[in-house]
């Protein structure tokens, strides 16, 4: 049996099987987010944008479809290298780790579908916050796009079974010790897997005090991706504007 790595998310994310169980997320509502989300911070074609943990790159590639010079980084080397099918001038896919700086200056810095809590050491929350205010030109944005926990443990799906191009997931989700764990089991080719998922169970209090020790300034919060106003009860979402 296949176990998952201490820093789990290099190990799962890395996998082809992390892609077949989330290949049908809804790139519609994903471009309507990012049509939203670009209207509202009033930005103009051709500047830069860093999509942090950019995964296969589905998010940069649309922004980049707009009119945006973007860059997609990621830990995952398996991710960049099919993102990177898709380069061009003003589209670049690079490996990096979201925890430290990067190398350029940006308009906006999206940190977007929950890519966020997932490490080992806590101050590696904070440190990845560090970094995307030093990644911010001077008028620059930062967005980091969060479940929001109250709503997402209230609503919880304790066990689920999924199949996708032909492979059975059994799914099972649980809270324990502030973070919300998925276990993933399934079979293929005789083989059997075992992988989990972490997150922190980070609430909007939670940021505020990451921010202030970040020296960040909130500007906004809202609840879904037609930016509605949030609400801890009902809102699916936690998106976060900050400079």
């Amino acid at each position: 049996m296949l176990k998952d790595s201490t820093m789990w998310y290099a190990s799962w994310f890395d996998t082809p099987y992390y892609h077949t169980l989330y290949k049908d997320r809804g790139h519609t509502e994903a471009r309507e987010f990012m049509d939203n989300l670009t209207h509202y911070l009033s930005l103009e074609k051709g500047e830069k944008i860093l999509d942090l943990a950019c995964g296969k790159g589905r998010h940069s590639i649309y922004l980049n479809s707009l009119g945006y010079d973007v860059t997609g980084v990621d830990l995952s080397k398996n991710s960049i290298e099919y993102a990177s099918k898709y380069e061009n001038e003003t589209l670049k896919f690079r490996v990096h780790d979201m925890c430290k700086p990067y190398s350029e200056k940006f308009s906006a810095v999206f940190n977007l579908f929950t890519s966020f809590g997932y490490f080992d050491k806590e101050e590696d929350n904070l440190s990845t916050i560090k970094a995307i205010k030093s990644d911010l030109n001077e008028h620059g944005f930062g967005v980091i796009d969060f479940m929001n926990v109250d709503y997402v443990i209230a609503n919880l799906v304790p066990e689920e079974r999924k199949e996708s191009n032909g492979i059975v997931f059994d799914i099972k989700r649980y809270v324990q010790d502030g973070y919300i764990f998925k276990e993933i089991r399934f079979r293929d080719r005789n083989e059997d897997f075992f992988f989990t998922e972490r997150v922190k169970a980070i609430t909007l209090n939670d940021f505020q005090e990451y921010f202030e020790k970040a020296n960040v300034d909130l500007l906004d919060v809202f609840g879904d991706y037609r930016l509605q106003k949030f609400h801890t009860q009902t809102s699916p979402r936690l998106i976060l504007i900050f400079k």
